[in-house]
């Protein structure tokens, strides 16, 4: 005589419910570890290559204008910067970079953007900005200053620029970082002002901070 076992309808769902939380926690253990595998494959590559910081270098600078008129300051300044990518197996994607000029802490223009580019490796890239500064307000000291290094016969600027990159590794692309770019300018400016613009062409290597 056979024995017969009748199973339960609840007790068949509690058990196909078991294997369905088996097979989601498989998944879950699974992709989890695909993520963890790719995500740290993408960090051993960014240790090994490990990016340099771009390099910018100061080429040419142009006062064309640098007027007091009472509490307002007009300015005109041509800048040109090289901006060379160091890296051998690394491209560069700026996003987002303005200049403006600084003198005495001040800022005596506004910012200028220029295009968004892509730098490849080893690659070296030309900038030209126009820095125009209408009716700024500034500090009752500027003109003293301003006087003060006119007997002296030296002008110094600040070039600075700031803006955010992306690195470009084989397909891989990061996300954005933060640059920020300090190039310092020595003009001559003495008692006798001249014709044309105040030139400074030393080629001076500037900071760059990530």
């Amino acid at each position: 005589m056979s024995k017969i076992t009748i199973t339960s309808p609840k007790h068949c769902a509690g058990k196909e419910g078991l294997r369905i939380k088996k097979n989601y926690k498989k998944i879950y253990f699974t992709f989890s570890a695909f993520f963890t595998t790719i995500l740290l494959l993408i960090l051993l590559i960014w240790l090994i290559l490990h990016p340099a910081k771009p390099q910018f270098s100061l080429k040419e600078v142009d006062i064309y204008q640098l007027n007091l008129s009472g509490p307002n300051l007009n300015s005109s300044i041509q800048l040109t910067l090289l901006s060379k990518n160091p890296n051998q197996k690394v491209g560069i994607y700026y996003d987002e970079i303005q200049f403006y000029a600084t003198y005495k802490g001040q800022q005596i223009t506004g910012d200028t953007p220029v295009p968004p580019f892509y730098q490849g490796q080893e690659e070296s890239n030309l900038i030209t900005a126009s820095l125009v500064g209408n009716a700024l307000p500034v500090a009752p000291s500027l003109g003293y200053e301003l006087g003060r290094d006119q007997i002296v016969g030296r002008l110094v600027l600040n070039l600075k620029a700031n803006g955010k990159l992306r690195w470009k590794v084989g397909t891989w692309v990061s996300g954005r970082y933060r640059f920020n770019v300090n190039c310092v300018a020595i003009n001559a400016f003495g008692p006798s002002i001249p014709a044309g613009p105040l030139t400074s062409k030393q080629g001076a290597q500037c900071s760059t901070t990530l």
